[in-house]
């Protein structure tokens, strides 16, 4: 049958008929299981029953990516070709460490990886649903071009934007700041990607952050019975999962995003590491929160305050909603920390991430965003390292030397 898949691959078009393809074809348990080390976030690669390498020799008919092209319409006729026989496929573009892969399958220098398929049953369990896509006449034009406004996205300004010098981790028309993001391109951006957002338990941890979510959880105050909790952007749901556990069962939780896009992701991600509770979905609009005055006792902003085209208007309409003896807990990314610095030297100079474009805050920024409304109770630095630990200062000035600074504050 994969063999029948790979044939019914073949009759793809291919510029010129000159077929510069080639499969590498993987089954042994081994290898699979060294395949999913070395993709890192992609478990599928163990647990399906083949991958499918795809790979093209370098050197020919490289116009207009033509030998790229080529492969990708041969690997969407495999996926078809599974698909009619009753199987599942998965395409991944991400295969992790391309050196790795590359002395795996012994693969000549002349020859280039273009990713993986990932072929087999779907589990039972499977939810079923496909991700979203876009609306047909957002993407669709006629004679002309013709697309939203909010779905072109902020670029430095040039005359011509050369594709052969953007990639992911060098390109010099990525803006990260979202401040200069409209709030609507901010939601569209957000909206489709579902790397972060997917449903299934383990497919996506955040290294970077281990354990320090729970140590921002540990500012939550005691919650009288009936209080009303809402959290503001959590994008994936990651953060949802972690707070949902810690709140008393009878306490409500309010997730708050820019696109309902998320809401099936985060429900989905919610139910399957076993979050019983209820949780409410409200959108916010233009920077608004969708909530009544003084009407919620504690709001989270876990590390989204970065993230947003206005915050200082957002925490103006958070002194709003929260009652007199509520109370904000936020998180933020550190920019003067270890990690700081290795964002702006690394990370900033690549595309923005998935959920959206973000600038880490400096410490003095955040205090001043924070008290023009509130009074702070309680600061925490969180994390030494770039990446990973949660060691925690609660005291002294070292505190904003840490990767994220959490605080609880009241309205003033």
């Amino acid at each position: 049958m994969l063999l029948s898949i790979l044939r019914d691959g073949l009759e793809a078009p291919s510029s010129c008929n000159q077929q510069h393809w080639h499969f590498v074809l993987v089954t042994d348990d081994r290898q699979k299981a060294r395949a999913a080390e070395l993709a890192g976030g992609n478990p599928h690669f163990q647990d399906c029953a083949a991958l499918i390498y795809l790979c093209f020799q370098k050197g020919w008919t490289h116009d207009n990516f033509s030998v790229v092209q080529g492969v990708a319409a041969a690997a969407y006729h495999m996926m078809l070709s599974a698909h009619l026989r009753g199987l599942g496929a998965i395409w991944n573009a991400g295969i992790g460490d391309r050196s790795g892969v590359r002395d795996m399958l012994q693969l000549p220098e002349i020859f280039e990886l273009q990713g993986a398929l990932a072929i087999g049953h779907a589990r039972s369990e499977d939810i079923g649903r496909k991700p979203p896509r876009r609306p047909l006449e957002s993407v669709v034009s006629f004679d002309t071009f013709e697309r939203p406004e909010e779905t072109i996205y902020p670029a430095v300004p040039s005359k011509t934007y050369r594709f052969d010098a953007m990639s992911k981790a060098d390109n010099p028309y990525a803006v990260w700041d979202p401040q200069r993001w409209s709030w609507a391109q901010l939601a569209d951006y957000r909206a489709w990607s579902v790397w972060a957002k997917s449903p299934l338990p383990g497919v996506y941890t955040s290294r970077r952050q281990g354990q320090g979510t729970q140590k921002e959880l540990d500012l939550i105050p005691d919650l009288r019975p009936g209080a009303k909790v809402a959290e503001l952007m959590p994008w994936g749901g990651t953060s949802t999962v972690a707070l949902a556990n810690r709140l008393p069962a009878d306490v409500s939780l309010s997730v708050v995003e820019l696109h309902r896009n998320h809401f099936d992701f985060i429900a989905d991600r919610c139910r399957r590491e076993g979050v019983g509770r209820p949780i409410d979905y409200a959108l916010m609009v233009e920077g608004r929160l969708p909530f009544d005055d003084h009407s919620i006792d504690l709001l989270v902003v876990p590390q989204t305050l970065e993230h947003m085209a206005d915050p200082q208007a957002v925490l103006a309409d958070a002194a709003r909603v929260l009652k007199p003896s509520g109370r904000l807990v936020v998180s933020a990314r550190n920019l003067t920390s270890r990690y700081g610095a290795e964002w702006a030297r690394v990370e900033a100079k690549g595309q923005v991430p998935l959920q959206g474009p973000f600038t880490p805050l400096r410490p003095r920024r955040l205090l001043d965003l924070v008290n023009a409304r509130f009074e702070i109770e309680a600061l925490h630095g969180i994390g030494r390292t770039g990446s990973g630990d949660a060691d925690v200062l609660t005291e002294g000035s070292m505190r904003f030397r840490r990767r994220v600074i959490a605080l609880r504050a009241r309205p003033r």
